[in-house]
């Protein structure tokens, strides 16, 4: 089936093209193709698809370059020293691969050349071919791949799309790393969509280790995991840690109408619900934009949800809610941030780290099968809910003491007091559910599963900074829907940086 157009005449730069064409429709319609089961015919035009898609692109570059070869060759010497900054001999027939999602082709382009001087190739900026072997397609593929899963599955997957293998894996990894670097300044040129003063602005803020190699971890981990001394030889024993987790923040910011509720709307009455009255549904998310980073501190990733929040509110007009789980360092930040732009916020822990810990306390008073645990805990959550945690607590402790529990046995019970009392002034769901705002970080909790667990915490992993960096930026814009018009952002800075012209100042976002 190549021989056929291999021999074909290349006056034209479209007659190998038309030939494999001809050969291909001729080996389809053969007596004996007729005999073959569908998936080897389906395989046959698949491939031969791919094949004319290359040879089509191979013609489109060889005609770009028999008129680039005649327009050049047309100037005078003056007009080229003003094409190319002052080069005037021309050299033709320079050629460089490049590597595509159809397969490899050749670039054949002029030079513009003087002594002292780089080579010049003005066809390499009209193309906007980047400095690598690798094009633009290809480098979205290998990006959105890699995103996806491990970059062994990525390879895999591109090797499929392309019919052969068209990317290393060391390539992949530094095409993923280039790919990201123009994410901040996207969204710092993007404009967020108006939303009213009545609207509920909420942020939430959450933390999730990432497996590092031993020269990428903080330095205080890197201490700690120094001073380790391993009780066992092959195992971790109880409280010891690995010491090779970096942890990397995200924070989410998304708008919600309000949507009032009543503390039975979130937990079931003893007995459970009956079907006279529905359970009213709670402040719906939208607009949910993500940001995470393992590279920059919890302050920076914080200080750019802050950022996202008053880029759409940038007057403080409407309420700030700011969900977190009572880790102290994340409050701390949280607060300063809000004081360092004067704006009023709301925190509200999150109501489902507050029914774990009841949970757990419930341990101290029932069996782990006993059904009576659950109308416990739903009482002190109800209980709670209606602003009363006070009550919760000098409840669980007098029971504990009536009891005449150990320390031991009622630690659980002892540790969900504390968390109660030092997340006291952020416990006033009352007034959380009579306003409308949301009281549960589930979106974030999700996004860090998402960003984190489903890709950088596979089995096996072991992360760079850059790397780990480059793959969770990447699926934080991917998640917020932004890809396609980052990566005509993307590339357009690409373009500037390889070929920058004088009015580069002027670029404006092309959403």
């Amino acid at each position: 089936m190549t021989a056929g157009y291999a021999a074909a005449a290349t006056a034209d730069p479209f007659d190998r093209a038309a030939s494999f064409l001809t050969c291909l429709i001729d080996s389809l319609s053969r007596p004996e193709a007729l005999l073959l089961p569908h998936e080897r015919v389906e395989e046959d035009a698949e491939n031969g698809a791919r094949e004319l898609a290359r040879l089509l692109l191979q013609g489109h570059f060889d005609l770009r370059a028999r008129r680039e070869e005649a327009e050049l060759a047309a100037l005078d010497t003056g007009g080229r020293a003003q094409l190319a900054a002052g080069r005037t001999r021309l050299e033709k027939e320079h050629r460089r691969q490049l590597a595509t999602v159809v397969g490899p082709v050749t670039v054949t382009r002029c030079a513009l050349r003087a002594p002292g001087l780089p080579n010049c190739y003005p066809a390499d900026q009209v193309l906007g071919l980047p400095r690598e072997r690798h094009s633009l397609g290809l480098r979205r593929l290998v990006v959105l791949e890699a995103v996806r899963g491990s970059y062994d599955q990525a390879l895999e997957a591109i090797e499929r799309r392309c019919g052969a293998p068209a990317v290393g894996k060391r390539q992949a990894e530094q095409l993923v790393r280039a790919a990201a670097v123009d994410i901040a300044a996207f969204y710092a040129a993007r404009t967020p969509a108006p939303a009213a003063s009545t609207t509920l602005l909420v942020l939430s803020v959450d933390g999730k280790g990432i497996v590092m190699r031993p020269g990428h971890l903080r330095e205080a981990t890197r201490k700690a995991a120094q001073r380790a001394t391993r009780t066992f030889r092959t195992r971790l024993s109880a409280g010891e840690k690995t010491c090779r987790k970096r942890m990397a923040t995200l924070a989410v910011v998304h708008d919600a109408t309000p949507a009032v509720r009543r503390p039975h709307d979130i937990i079931a009455p003893p007995g459970g619900r009956t079907t006279r009255r529905t359970p009213r549904k709670g402040p719906k998310a939208r607009a949910k934009w993500l940001t995470a980073s393992v590279q920059r501190d919890a302050d920076q990733v914080i200080a750019a949800a802050f950022d996202e929040a008053e880029a759409r509110d940038p007057q403080h007009r409407r309420c700030w809610v700011v969900l977190v789980d009572g880790a102290e360092h994340q409050l701390e930040l949280i607060h300063a941030e809000a004081a360092r732009r004067g704006v009023t916020i709301h925190v509200v822990l999150d109501i489902v780290h507050v029914i774990e810990k009841l949970w757990a306390a419930s341990r101290c008073f029932h069996t782990a099968t006993d059904p009576a645990a659950e109308t416990w805990v739903g009482a002190q959550a109800a209980r709670i809910l209606a602003g009363d945690a006070p009550g919760a607590v000098t409840d669980i402790r007098t029971q504990a003491d009536r009891l005449g529990l150990s320390p031991d046995q009622r630690a659980a019970a002892d540790r969900a007091c504390r968390y109660l009392e030092n997340n006291a002034a952020h416990l006033h769901y009352d007034q959380a559910l009579a306003a409308g705002w949301p009281i549960a970080s589930g979106i974030v909790e999700g996004a860090a599963r998402h960003l984190v667990a489903d890709r950088l915490d596979i089995t096996g992993s072991r992360w760079t900074v850059p790397g780990a960096e480059a793959v969770l930026t990447l699926r934080a814009l991917i998640s917020n829907g932004d890809f396609p018009q980052y990566w005509t952002f993307h590339t357009h800075r690409e373009r500037e940086r390889l070929y920058p012209r004088p009015d580069q100042h002027n670029y404006e976002l092309l959403a």
